[in-house]
């Protein structure tokens, strides 16, 4: 099957990754720091902005804007990828099955990831949000606050959001807003 992958020069992009058979590697303090390195390592050759990010135990959600001209979210995700995979120590690794051996891919993600163009302000704004609640969503926490792993209180700081945003009550998105 032939995968199209959107091409908008300059566009801003929802995306979801997710651990190869959900293995819960970013629940380890370790991890997560290798995976900032990881991205902080790639923006050095190949810029772009996180808008929004959270990161939970077996996936992560990025909404990025990549430079004017530049269109290729893909090559980044390889590049963050395989430098988190070649750093990740091996007793974190889930086993390897042997149809993967023959690919020669590291099993700490999988394969491909999902992406999302962002059409408008509101579609922005619906990610952005759907970012931040996610933990809220699976229920590690009550409120998207008391979520370390997040661009949330970056928001707070800005002004964008008030602390208890999120706080009372369930929130419920459109079913088009946030693939897992």
């Amino acid at each position: 099957m032939q995968y199209r992958r959107a091409q908008i020069e300059g566009g801003t992009f929802f995306f979801t990754v997710v651990t190869y058979r959900r293995a819960k590697i970013f629940a380890i303090v370790e991890n997560i720091e290798l995976l900032r390195q990881s991205f902080k390592e790639v923006m050095k050759d190949h810029p772009f902005s996180i808008d929004a990010f959270v990161l939970l135990p077996n996936h992560l959600h990025y909404l990025w804007t990549l430079p004017q001209g530049d269109s290729d979210f893909s090559s980044r995700w390889r590049l963050i990828k395989s430098a988190f995979s070649r750093k990740c120590r091996n007793d974190f690794k889930p086993p390897r099955s042997p149809a993967r051996l023959k690919k020669k891919e590291q099993t700490l993600w999988q394969r491909r990831f999902w992406e999302h163009v962002i059409r408008s302000e509101e579609d922005y704004t619906h990610h952005v949000e759907y970012i931040h609640y996610n933990p809220v969503k699976h229920g590690l926490v009550k409120a998207p606050g008391d979520w370390e792993y997040s661009s949330f209180h970056r928001h707070v700081r800005r002004g964008l959001y008030d602390l208890q945003w999120g706080a009372c009550g369930r929130i419920e998105f459109e079913p088009e807003v946030g693939r897992e």
